[in-house]
């Protein structure tokens, strides 16, 4: 995959910039979520090293159903191999207290395992798809990646969230538009432990929410037996009204949730937790 000939400056530099970058690389593992951020990542690794390229992908508990889904399609158009592997998070005290640290553990927890498996096939480095803007918000996980040496090469060439996107929209990538996506955990506020039918609930109701409001930016969050619903501020009129109201109240009801209430505020990241967002 080349860039359009076409490619604005401002998107044409960081692109041979990043390609520069990965063709420096023996061989490569990226740890591949189908998400915005590392399928451009996935596919410039593709384009600077071929067959040297691999993608690992998370699978367990904490990983969306429907992002598991993406991913493997996503692997498959791009010609790349996909390992899967499940990093048993809830093995883990410290990510199953799900602390405000839960994220640097399981980060690290993941990591170290795409590492082994690295060595195990051969392959020079991992690489993980944080990018530029990302250091502007809370994330403990960028801890671990600093730690463990493992590339991000987004952020190394200076790729944001919106050069990223464009970039995509550019290379024809179905992901340009994806909602950006968060793993199982991000849904229940922190110091509720986390459990195997906590996840399963959340996984199963925000996919039947996902499937009455496909395409939108949308969270599921967890007080058990109380569901929150976060959407973006366009969805919130047709949600709150007949006849989606009382489908998204049933869906939600039949993965196990008592009540069901929608949230005004909207959708914002890390919305699970008030303290953090300052909702």
């Amino acid at each position: 995959m080349s860039a359009p000939p076409d490619l604005p400056a401002d998107l044409a530099r960081p692109w041979q910039a990043l390609l520069a970058r990965l063709a420096g690389l023996d061989s490569l593992l990226v740890a591949f979520s189908g998400g915005v951020d590392s399928t451009l990542l996935l596919a410039a690794a593709r384009q600077a090293l071929g067959d040297r390229a691999v993608a690992a992908l998370c699978v367990g508990q904490f990983t969306p159903p429907w992002e598991v889904d993406r991913a493997r399609r996503l692997a498959r158009q791009l010609q790349v191999r996909l390992i899967e592997a499940d990093a048993r998070e809830l093995d883990d005290p410290d990510i199953a207290a799900n602390p405000p640290e839960r994220c640097y553990h399981c980060k690290r927890r993941r990591l170290i395992l795409l590492q082994e498996l690295a060595a195990r096939e051969g392959l020079a480095a991992v690489a993980e798809g944080s990018q530029a803007d990302d250091a502007h918000e809370h994330r403990p996980g960028a801890r671990a990646v600093a730690e463990l040496g493992v590339l991000s090469p987004l952020a190394e060439t200076g790729l944001g969230k919106e050069a990223i996107r464009r970039l995509s929209r550019a290379l024809g990538l179905e992901t340009a538009a994806v909602p950006s996506g968060a793993c199982l955990a991000t849904r229940i506020p922190w110091g509720t432990p986390l459990t195997p039918q906590s996840l399963h609930r959340v996984a199963r109701a925000e996919a039947a929410v996902r499937q009455l409001l496909p395409g939108r930016q949308l969270r599921l969050r967890d007080h058990f037996p109380l569901a929150r619903l976060e959407l973006e501020p366009a969805a919130i009129p047709s949600a709150a009204a007949e006849p989606l109201r009382s489908r998204l109240c049933q869906a939600v009801q039949n993965a196990g949730y008592r009540f069901v209430t929608l949230d005004l505020a909207g959708y914002r990241s890390g919305g699970a937790n008030p303290h953090l967002t300052g909702s």
